[in-house]
């Protein structure tokens, strides 16, 4: 994946007690997504049947971002199996959403890292209004949900265990 121009970054990574083979499986299931998007966004992938992760393959989801109703469409653009993948939005509310997915064994589990390139419109202002506490709260509640799912108490002081 090459750096676009112009783009904010958003990084985030998280360990996780499970082999890289189990992680990258549940994070391959795009049925999952669903399970870790915070309720708020009324997220919903309306892609009919089971969806094959492989470069090329589109994914169709509708959501609501702040009341609004929105229709968005990512291709799967990188398909590294137990490694990486990438996710690039083809529709959808963003000029540029590139989503790199990471996956390491690290120290008997898995490293889980999230490399975001993202553009929306108006700018910084867009970003520093909305966009990136948005970004921020939804990986927020994806962390606790993906601790959850891989049976890691989320009791621990804010800040550690990568929410």
């Amino acid at each position: 994946m090459t750096k676009p121009e112009n783009c904010f970054v958003f990084t985030s990574q998280l360990w996780l007690p499970a082999p890289v083979e189990v992680v990258f499986q549940f994070f391959g299931d795009a049925a999952n997504l669903q399970a870790i998007t915070p309720e708020w966004l009324n997220f919903c992938i309306i892609t009919p049947g089971r969806i094959e992760m492989r470069p090329g393959a589109l994914i169709d989801y509708k959501l609501r971002v702040h009341g609004i109703p929105i229709r968005w469409q990512t291709e799967i653009t990188e398909w590294c199996p137990y490694t990486r993948f990438v996710d690039e939005q083809r529709r959808g509310p963003y000029r540029t959403w590139i989503h790199e997915h990471r996956f390491t064994p690290q120290n008997g589990g898995t490293l889980a890292e999230d490399l975001v390139h993202y553009r929306p419109p108006m700018g910084w202002l867009m970003d520093r209004l909305f966009v990136r506490g948005d970004i921020e709260r939804i990986f927020k509640h994806r962390c606790r949900k993906l601790l959850e799912h891989f049976s890691v108490p989320v009791t621990a002081p804010a800040g550690t265990n990568g929410c």
